[in-house]
């Protein structure tokens, strides 16, 4: 019977450390190792050169690269599916970006009507919280402007007709956001959001529920694996419901 157990185990890393560049999955790698109860036999792979001999030795193409009793289990990914864990898909669509957003600007509304009223369960947490995620979003798209108007010209029905629109959104979004949480200007912000989140509620809603379309959604901005669903359904609505609640409440 085998009474070998994790913890007086080796398993031998090589990875590259240099002065230049320090690889970070060799760190996760070796980190992996020891969580799991692992003696870890550290290898640095000094230079591109020392690298580049090793890669060639064993026939692999990255590093680093993981041994365990004298038998390769490969790169850091390779050692996670070796140990039973999940391995992250790029390719994968999630709901986790929105859903990381959405959690973080509802505490954010929280914190600032505790800070202002004492309490974090007000109207205007609310409002602060449909304001500050509008920023929020805006921020995100702004970042790769190009990006997301070529993912939201593919739903989107007034892009579809007017492109500048794909290029004015992440903008206007922003702006009725700002002027939201700041609470002026409801003259323009609220017709402004209602306009727009108006017009991404009829593009969600077509290209899910009626053409059932499965294509992935510009909301957090151009390079995002979310599908156009739900959640961007809700962003839309949001902003048409904040921009009537705005516009009721100054009648």
């Amino acid at each position: 019977m085998n009474s070998i157990t994790p913890a007086n185990r080796t398993a031998i890393v090589h990875r590259m450390v240099t002065a230049e560049h320090v690889c970070p999955y060799g760190l996760k790698a070796v980190d992996l190792l020891k969580r799991k109860g692992f003696q870890v036999d550290d290898r640095h792979l000094e230079t591109r050169e020392e690298t580049d001999a090793f890669k060639a030795e064993h026939g692999v193409k990255t590093t680093p690269q993981v041994f365990i009793d004298g038998t390769r289990v490969g790169g850091y990914e390779d050692l996670r599916r070796h140990f039973g864990m999940k391995v992250r898909d790029p390719k994968a669509t999630s709901y986790r970006p929105v859903i990381a957003l959405f959690a973080m600007t509802a505490l954010m509304a929280m914190a600032v009507s505790q800070a202002t009223f004492g309490t974090p369960f007000t109207g205007r947490a609310i409002e602060w919280f449909i304001a500050i995620s509008m920023c929020a979003l805006a921020l995100l798209k702004l970042q790769d402007v190009e990006s997301f108007s070529s993912m939201f010209l593919g739903y989107d029905l007034l892009a579809k007709r007017w492109v500048p629109y794909s290029y004015i959104y992440p903008f206007a979004e922003g702006a009725a956001g700002v002027l939201m949480l700041a609470g002026v200007l409801t003259w323009l912000s609220a017709p402004l959001a209602l306009f727009i989140g108006g017009i991404g509620a009829v593009s969600v809603f077509k290209a899910v529920y009626i053409d059932k379309r499965d294509i992935k959604c510009a909301c957090v901005g151009g390079n995002s694996r979310v599908p156009l669903g739900f959640v961007s359904l809700t962003e839309n609505l949001m902003m048409v419901g904040m921009a009537v609640w705005m516009l009721v409440g100054h009648a």
